[in-house]
């Protein structure tokens, strides 16, 4: 293989890269979100500076993507801090968890996203919404939300601006020697935003301690309440907005 084919390859391993070149499409990408008061001290703590707390408010995410171009089928969970940088309002991705490949390596390579695996899951099981998520084959969260008790909302501009915010990941990769051959805060968001569906409603949300997936770190003092959203988005590149390698002159 010549050099121009190496450095043409998407990704690893040569014979058969993991993952294809973007930007990625998402369709029928479907979302319930929990928010919750949580512990001031303890978001402090989960931030990298030069991220700021945007207050106490957390929340956990469940995802079920049935068709991302070029990753294929999954379910996810995510833990998100809504921060600031600069002033700019952005949301921190603080631990996420998948149970397909592609999207793990690609998530990790790219754009620094926390993806370990694990076993997340989003259903309706009668009346309710469910997520599940199991670490290790254990049950580590459970949330609940009632299902579509708002349907005739029209009003979906904070869904919107939240789909729009900016995420911000922290992409650590090591060098051959161990130490890092990057460190930087990521900037993402998404494109090409159709919401084909967003309700609110009640929610509860349980944490179970694990040192694996320790989601329960920010614990829930608080649970605010919960919104479900079916949408098509395109997950593009990002951009580097903070390089801890970076010596200030």
């Amino acid at each position: 293989m010549k050099k121009s084919d190496v450095l043409s390859l998407p990704s690893m391993p040569l014979q058969s890269p993991t993952y294809p070149i973007g930007p990625y499409r998402f369709f029928n990408r479907q979302y319930m979100t929990i928010q919750y008061h949580s512990d001031r001290d303890a978001i402090r703590e989960a931030l990298p500076e030069p991220l700021e707390p945007a207050g106490d408010i957390v929340s956990v995410q469940w995802l079920n993507l049935p068709d991302g171009e070029g990753f294929g089928a999954y379910e996810a969970a995510a833990q998100i801090i809504p921060c600031t940088f600069n002033g700019e309002a952005c949301n921190f991705v603080s631990q996420m968890y998948v149970n397909n490949t592609p999207p793990l390596a690609g998530g990790r390579e790219i754009w620094g996203y926390p993806m370990k695996f694990g076993k997340a899951s989003l259903n309706v099981n009668g009346d309710t919404l469910t997520g599940n998520l199991e670490y290790a084959s254990e049950p580590v969260a459970v949330g609940t939300m009632v299902y579509k008790h708002d349907p005739f909302r029209t009003d979906l501009s904070r869904e919107q601006e939240l789909l729009a915010r900016r995420q911000v990941t922290l992409k650590i990769i090591p060098d051959i020697d161990g130490t890092p051959a990057i460190a930087q805060l990521v900037g993402v968001k998404f494109e090409n935003i159709h919401i084909k569906g967003a309700w609110t409603g009640r929610a509860r949300l349980q944490l179970t301690p694990s040192v694996n997936c320790p989601l329960a770190d920010l614990p829930v003092h608080e649970v605010v309440g919960g919104f479900h959203m079916v949408t098509d988005m395109t997950l593009p590149y990002g951009e580097v907005m903070h390089d801890y390698l970076v010596k200030k002159s």
